[in-house]
């Protein structure tokens, strides 16, 4: 299972057409849940683990892999269900999330399963808004179509990692604070979580932030504002997206409104739980303006504030 990862970094040229891959588990029972690959560093079977105290209470101990501590969350737990006993079955999974590393308990790993973004669907609204799931899908598995539920990690994490929108003291520019009452935002990520979190962020500012749930909603709404006849830049002062969504990846959004030379100059920022150089290679690639890691309410702020000088003639 130590290896199941092994090509994960030849995996990267998926994203940016559209597709992902999805890492298969489950929590000791016959629904398949998934995460996806690239927020993956190593699946291992599970190590001892020390107790931590003070902890969250989902947080059920503390693994050291290479010499480095890692907090391990009991996934069934975290989503709302009983906790998952510890067995032969359990498994590790090693992810990084908004510059954090941390494990989550599973059970069985299964595969991994290469999909396009448009096989990923919104969770129906029969599930209630109590729910962790970001999507879903469904995948030919031991020879049957299965429903696959793919986990809202950052709603998982928020539960347990309060997350900070205070802007430090000296990040605005006072001669220009002003300026931001009333200008609009356009934000697509499909974690409500994600959402609150901008938004909260933002409205301090008197940003109005407009939320959608998908790189496809954002490009309809854009698309719309073109056929009225409005220039999209004086609709919305930038674009935040985030890089993976069902229907249509940051990416792709990114690349669709480059190539409409009625919004091209669209000012876009990528706001993105996954790190590291391969999203700037990304970002380069696809002609975004700016990257911003999640969750770090100053640096946020600070695109969205070099944006406005820009706007105003001051960078």
């Amino acid at each position: 299972m130590a290896t199941i990862l092994d090509s994960v970094d030849q995996r990267t040229q998926l994203v940016g057409e559209n597709r992902l891959e999805l890492l298969m588990f489950r929590l000791q029972s016959s629904q398949l849940f998934a995460i996806n690959v690239f927020k993956v560093k190593e699946v291992v079977k599970l190590p001892p683990l020390n107790s931590l105290p003070n902890s969250h209470p989902k947080v059920c101990g503390v693994a050291t892999l290479r010499g480095h501590s890692i907090p391990v969350i009991n996934l069934r737990e975290a989503i709302g269900m009983r906790p998952l006993p510890i067995d032969e079955e359990c498994n590790l999974i090693v992810t990084e999330y908004n510059r954090t590393v941390q494990g989550f308990l599973v059970g069985k790993v299964e595969n991994i399963v290469n999909l396009t973004w448009q096989n990923i669907m919104p969770p129906p609204n029969t599930v209630g808004k109590a729910h962790y799931l970001t999507a879903i899908t469904k995948v030919e598995h031991e020879e049957q179509q299965r429903l696959v539920e793919i986990i809202d990690v950052e709603k998982v994490l928020a539960e347990i990692v309060t997350y900070n929108i205070e802007i430090t003291k000296g990040t605005l520019d006072e001669a220009i604070v002003n300026e931001f009452v009333g200008r609009k935002v356009l934000h697509a990520d499909d974690s409500p979580t994600a959402r609150r979190q901008v938004s909260d962020t933002l409205e301090q500012l008197g940003l109005n932030v407009i939320g959608v749930e998908n790189g496809m909603e954002a490009l309809k709404l854009l698309k719309q504002w073109c056929d009225e006849g409005k220039v999209v830049k004086d609709e919305i002062l930038l674009l935040i997206t985030d890089a993976e969504m069902p229907v249509m990846d940051g990416y792709k959004l990114t690349y669709e409104i480059r190539n409409d030379p009625r919004m091209s100059d669209l000012y876009i920022a990528l706001n993105t739980s996954l790190s590291g150089s391969f999203n700037n290679a990304m970002v380069e690639k696809v002609g975004c303006d700016a990257f911003i890691s999640k969750f770090q309410p100053d640096l946020l702020v600070e695109v969205a504030q070099t944006r406005l000088k820009q706007v105003l003639g001051k960078d």
